[in-house]
């Protein structure tokens, strides 16, 4: 599935499910929360905290609930995000294809 495709389908789902957009400020808060839940995870797996008995840790499922949201956010305000994706793909090459290779601590 391309970006576009993710974004179509979002849109599609949101408007025959969802009935409508949540706002963009109550998207930007809900994806604030889904990053949050991925930190939990990641803290909890890769970082010195444990998991609590009866704990949820589905690392796929939190980052497909901040891609849904990040999606519904680009969908909202216009963002194509192949094309977006693209120029920034472009601006991390041009601005740093030597620093990381140059660089003592990697």
């Amino acid at each position: 599935m391309t970006l576009k495709e993710a974004q179509e389908q979002v849109d599609c789902w949101i408007k025959t499910y969802g009935v409508r957009y949540f706002s963009e400020l109550t998207n930007m808060t809900i994806l604030t929360e889904e990053v949050g839940e991925l930190a939990r995870i990641m803290a909890r797996t890769y970082g010195d905290q444990s998991f609590k008995e009866g704990e949820k840790h589905n690392l796929s499922d939190e980052m497909a609930d901040v891609l849904w949201v990040l999606i519904c956010l680009a969908n909202q305000t216009g963002v194509d995000l192949t094309e977006a994706f693209q120029k920034n793909l472009e601006k991390k090459t041009s601005r740093d294809k030597e620093r990381h290779k140059n660089n003592p601590k990697l």
